[in-house]
């Protein structure tokens, strides 16, 4: 049996933003049910009450640079699981996570430090790990803290650490006057550490010390190694190729299934398809669009409106919806161009395009549910969900073939096209309508050879365990 602690930002239920709370929320209970003993640190923040919390550690006194932190770790059993929460409230007891709409918090940098250094201490005082598992920028220090106070500190024998990469886009990267803040010597300020650019990034530090890295699908750890995609960390990941790995994210199909969907109109399954054809009936009506003819085609989106989600080919793409036999609902929000763009397009198409700004989870079921194909064109995508959800949902995916939407979605089960422009888009689009209308038969099969396709976490799980075993021999 393993003992991993995990250190992140944020883990699904307590705090989310985004995908890495999906994970650090799924990935310990799988890893639980395959024998391993897990538990998770992540900062109190103001969504986890403290009245809910029990306390682990009083007083916990952590030094960065001239600057003492005192913080207390809070627990929480949650299905068999710890979490512990650093409870400071000076640093994480705010509106939200990372920045005050739009503008990032200016001391970042020393929150997700002082998150680092108290998950070294409950290592030393409450939980005793194995493996210390960090994710992302946040906490990327682990391992750099690891290899510089406790170098020779005999609790962390034989200790290893491993740091995943959920997004290379996100890396803590400040200015050379805030690196006393961090409570580190001059001698981790070189090109071989953490010095970028004249500054320091958090990331490279944990990418230049930990024992092994992960990024959360294999196409993008191939990606991220190349100047297209690496954000200028590409030379450090290729000297690091060799303790480099993808592993994809899972998905949780207790709540992502359209045989157990409860936001849904009716279950269905690959068996018995039945059910779908009144989830699209109740998505038409709930954007107010025609249902005069339930066999044409409609293409669904759910996400971000930003140039990484591709976008700016989307926006490019308004003759080709004009001109086709299709509709198109859109649920999502992000740059007000994007907003601005689908607006119009639903103004001006009214009985083509709906759209619906902001984010609904009951609605994103009912989309994933009730439409026949979903358009995911992202610049980049380092595993992606979405896509995977629609192939269980039999909504067929179009995507561009980059990271893990390259390494779920096939020539049978979607529609693919690599080069990031609008005509290669148009003919994916175009493609994917060609064979809806063409052959019905084919269609219906190619809905169910992606509604067997198994992305659960428990093949996650089953990875992520071999990698422990490995950097611990």
């Amino acid at each position: 049996m393993t003992r991993v602690l995990m250190i992140a930002s944020e883990a699904a239920p307590f705090a989310k933003t985004g995908g890495l709370a999906d994970v650090v929320g799924a990935l310990p209970f799988e890893l639980k049910e395959l024998g391993h003993d897990v538990a998770v640190i992540l900062p109190r923040y103001r969504s986890v009450p403290l009245k809910e919390t029990a306390s682990a550690f009083d007083r916990m006194d952590l030094f960065l640079g001239a600057h003492p932190w005192r913080v207390d770790i809070r627990k929480i059993d949650h299905r068999g699981v710890t979490f512990f929460f650093v409870d400071q409230p000076t640093l994480f007891d705010r509106d939200r996570l990372y920045d005050h709409y739009g503008h990032e918090y200016l001391d970042n940098h020393v929150r997700f430090a002082v998150l680092s250094q108290a998950a070294l201490g409950v290592a030393q005082t409450i939980w005793r790990a194995d493996i210390l598992h960090c994710h992302d920028w946040q906490a990327a220090l682990v391992s750099v803290y690891l290899r510089d106070q406790h170098a020779t500190n005999p609790l962390f024998y034989g200790t290893r650490t491993i740091l995943t990469i959920h997004n290379l886009a996100f890396q803590g990267h400040y200015g050379k006057e805030r690196w006393a803040d961090l409570g580190l010597n001059w001698g981790w300020f070189t090109i071989d550490k953490l010095e970028f650019y004249g500054g320091f990034n958090m990331l490279k530090g944990g990418l230049m010390t930990a024992d092994a890295l992960t990024t959360v699908s294999p196409r993008y750890a191939e990606e991220i190694q190349t100047p297209a995609y690496g954000e200028r960390l590409d030379g450090v990941l290729r000297t690091r190729a060799h303790v480099l790995t993808g592993i994809l994210n899972g998905v949780d199909y207790g709540e992502w299934s359209p045989e157990v969907d409860r936001h849904v109109a009716s279950h269905y399954s690959a068996s018995d398809l039945t059910g779908k054809r009144q989830c699209k009936l109740d998505l038409l009506a709930e954007f107010g669009l025609p249902p005069d003819d339930p066999d044409r085609p409609l293409i669904g989106v759910v996400s971000r409106l930003t140039d990484q989600k591709g976008f700016d080919l989307v926006a490019g793409l308004a003759e080709e919806v004009a001109r086709a036999d299709c509709q198109v609902v859109l649920l999502g929000s992000g740059d007000y161009k994007y907003e601005r763009v689908f607006r119009d397009w639903a103004a001006w198409l009214p009985h083509k395009v709906a759209v619906r700004i902001g984010y609904d989870n009951h609605l994103a079921h009912k989309i994933e549910a009730g439409a026949d194909m979903f358009l995911m064109p992202s610049r980049y995508e380092p595993c992606g969900l979405n896509q995977i959800y629609s192939l269980r949902y039999g909504t067929v995916p179009v995507v561009r073939a980059t990271g893990g939407l390259d390494n779920t979605v096939t020539a049978e089960t979607g529609f693919k096209f690599t080069d990031y422009t609008v005509e290669a888009l148009a003919g994916a689009f175009r493609a994917a309508l060609e064979s809806y209308a063409a052959d019905r038969g084919a269609w219906l099969e190619r809905m169910r050879l992606g509604m067997r396709q198994d992305y659960s976490w428990h093949h996650s799980a089953l990875e992520y365990a071999a990698l422990y075993e490995k950097v611990l021999r």
